[in-house]
């Protein structure tokens, strides 16, 4: 897990310094153990992927001094003090100066190495979200709309770029907050109809008295309270597109004049005789089974075979979750804007929760949580990882994971550049793609 990721041990005293090098190396963690500040010196530049452990007391430059050219270096490297009995109330003001914890001697083994591994955490999560940041940055048109670098997400990218040039309808299908109406306007936004209208109708948001007068239009006098003509969602889409969302709480009257348009392209306004030739794209989105519905006469089955020629599949977040830390920091950063506020410090306890959750609400849920978050607001037991279905090995997995598909998608899939990145061997790297699953040519090909 922190491979490529060093621990800087800096103890003047021969014997502890082998002792507790010695406990982090058996710990798994790579040490570089020094006599002296100045030698731990050019260990330390920005961007180095190193946690400081230093003994306060030192000979030449002490441990308070190091702290401080480390955190004027790069600000974001964990510094772990040691202190002597006595020296706790100087330990508490330099965590107040920037200092991750401090231990006082004498301290347990077992208690050193959770701080170490708990400094490295925050260290490696700090990386993590500034090549997040970096990523959103630079994303831009279709992967700045729909955020994601999972296989899925790429999938739904090259079907909209498929489908965005035809004048094919669609039927995207999806969970609650999957994002079905952003994908509709990317269809609208890529087409040669983004100059036109898109216009969305909620389906299940309207009352069955008012839905045909506010897709089709109607005439004055067409029923009592028509005083004026207007127009429908229907003509004010034509030339572009309209998307028909939860389109199976369409009431089955209308679903037969819906039918009968999409076939002839032609409407007619209540109260009129005249048909009106329609140039529109439809696209329809849903979370339920249509074809469920139609074998159950909840739905029109000739209604189903005509929208669902070109279908669109929106998988669901739990389903591609190494793509929750770029959608979280990405929210993180509009909620931050939004309400005038610093973003918080992501810790790696909370990485582990935002992988762990299920999600059922999906992206939407994403920017609630990330909402609360810069708002200080608890979750409750919204986040609840003893309540998620990952264990905690199977949550280091994935953030390793997405780790390695970040380095190898700034890298184009050049596997020594990664290697350098990372910090890690080959063969190590190569374990660990095979372990993933992870496709270098996926990356090679700039998918």
């Amino acid at each position: 897990m922190f491979d490529g990721f060093k621990v800087i041990f800096v103890e003047d005293d021969p014997p502890v310094r082998l002792s507790l090098s010695q406990t982090l190396e058996l710990a798994g963690f790579s040490v570089v153990a020094c006599a002296s500040a100045e030698a731990a010196l050019p260990h330390i530049a920005p961007g180095a992927q190193i946690v400081l452990v230093t003994d306060v007391r030192l000979p030449g430059m002490d441990g308070l001094a190091l702290m401080e050219r480390t955190l004027g270096t790069d600000a974001s490297i964990p510094v772990v003090l040691i202190t002597a009995h006595g020296d706790v109330a100087m330990a508490v003001r330099a965590m107040r100066s920037g200092a991750y914890d401090f231990l006082e001697k004498p301290f347990d083994p077992d208690r050193f190495v959770d701080t170490v591994r708990r400094a490295l955490e925050r260290r490696l999560l700090g990386a993590a979200v500034e090549d997040l940041r970096a990523q959103l940055q630079r994303a831009c048109g279709l992967e700045a709309a729909l955020l994601g670098n999972s296989p899925a997400m790429q999938q739904v990218r090259r079907q909209v770029l498929n489908l965005a040039g035809t004048s094919a309808d669609v039927m995207i299908l999806g969970e609650t907050g999957t994002g079905k109406e952003l994908v509709a306007r990317c269809l609208h936004d890529q087409s040669p109809r983004r100059d036109r209208n898109f216009v969305a109708i909620n389906c299940g948001g309207l009352p069955e008295a008012l839905f045909e007068s506010e897709l089709f239009g109607h005439e004055p006098g067409a029923f009592t309270s028509a005083a004026k003509r207007r127009i429908g969602k229907l003509e004010h889409a034509n030339g572009g597109t309209l998307l028909l969302d939860e389109i199976e709480t369409m009431p089955v009257a209308l679903q037969i004049k819906l039918l009968r348009i999409l076939q002839e392209r032609r409407l007619e306004r209540l109260g009129s005789n005249e048909e009106l030739p329609i140039n529109v794209r439809f696209i329809a989105a849903t979370k339920a089974d249509l074809k469920e519905l139609s074998d159950q006469q909840k739905f029109r089955g000739d209604l189903y075979y005509r929208l669902n020629v070109a279908t669109l599949m929106l998988p669901p977040l739990r389903e591609r979750r190494e793509d929750i830390p770029l959608l979280f920091e990405h929210f993180v950063a509009q909620a931050c804007a939004r309400y005038e506020r610093p973003a918080p410090e992501l810790s790696p306890q909370k990485m582990r929760e935002l992988m762990a959750h299920d999600w059922p609400g999906n992206v939407r849920e994403v920017r609630n949580a990330a909402d609360r978050f810069v708002l200080s607001i608890p979750d409750g037991e919204a986040l609840d990882p003893a309540a998620a279905s990952l264990s905690l090995a199977q949550q280091m997995d994935l953030v390793e994971k997405t780790l390695i598909e970040q380095a190898l998608r700034r890298c184009q899939g050049r596997v020594p550049a990664a290697m350098e990145l990372l910090g890690t061997p080959k063969k190590t790297l190569y374990d660990k793609l095979h372990r993933h699953g992870i496709d270098l040519e996926r990356f090679r090909s700039g998918q």
